[in-house]
């Protein structure tokens, strides 16, 4: 009887609804995982280059030869993206004629906003998968489960005398739908709700440099100003 029992026989015995609830959830739980492992890669990568630019930028390195620096790179991200596209934008309004000093940083800014708006669509990428399967997929094995349950009454109602080990594999089968659904949630739940919290402190970052460095450039402009007088 145990040998009836085990999962693989008991997916075997299931119904074919239940059999595609199984086989959902299991792709989602897969798929899951693998967006888990991208996202941990991902932020920790994200977390370890807003650190090194930090420590580099604070240490007070010319701003001209850093901004040099990473635009020879093949790609930029996080906190240094945030900056070459500040003064990129920062020195071409500098250079052209007529451009008040509100207007200066007014552009620059906004030129960091774009940019801080694509590295959080980058860090936020596949969250919503997660969010979404820690949501549906309890739903989803319970779907499988009542539906499991069903069938086996309804066999049941069709036999004289019922016993214990007739009713048995078509609940246990119900249940595993149910335990099915947990298993791709709640790592899901968990990986979500952890990762939104590290882009929140990564986005808080970005948002910080954006008024330190903004104030930098802003007092570059007027004592450049005083100088000219």
């Amino acid at each position: 009887m145990s040998s009836n029992l085990s999962f693989f026989d008991l997916f075997l015995q299931a119904s074919l609804l239940v059999q595609l609830v199984m086989l959902l959830l299991l792709a989602t739980s897969v798929v899951s995982w693998a967006f888990i492992f991208q996202r941990v890669k991902v932020l920790k990568l994200a977390k370890t280059e807003t650190k090194k630019f930090e420590d580099k930028f604070w240490s007070g390195v010319d701003l001209n030869k850093l901004y040099q620096e990473l635009s020879a790179r093949q790609s930029v991200q996080g906190m240094g993206s945030l900056f070459c596209a500040g003064f990129k934008e920062f020195v071409r309004l500098r250079k052209a004629t007529g451009s008040s000093t509100e207007a200066t940083m007014e552009g620059t800014y906004r030129a960091m906003r774009v940019s801080l708006s694509r590295e959080v669509d980058h860090l936020e990428a596949n969250l919503s998968f997660l969010a979404t399967a820690g949501s549906i997929s309890p739903y989803i094995g319970l779907f499988g489960t009542v539906w499991g349950i069903m069938n086996s009454f309804i066999a049941l109602g069709e036999v004289q005398q019922a016993t214990l080990a007739m009713v048995a594999p078509g609940i246990a089968e119900a249940l595993i739908a149910t335990a099915m659904g947990l298993f791709a949630a709640i790592p899901s739940v968990i990986a979500y709700n952890r990762f939104s919290n590290q882009v929140e402190k990564l986005e808080n970052s970005y948002g910080n440099f954006m008024e330190e460095f903004s104030s930098i450039l802003h007092r570059q402009i007027l004592s450049q100003r005083v100088e000219s007088v």
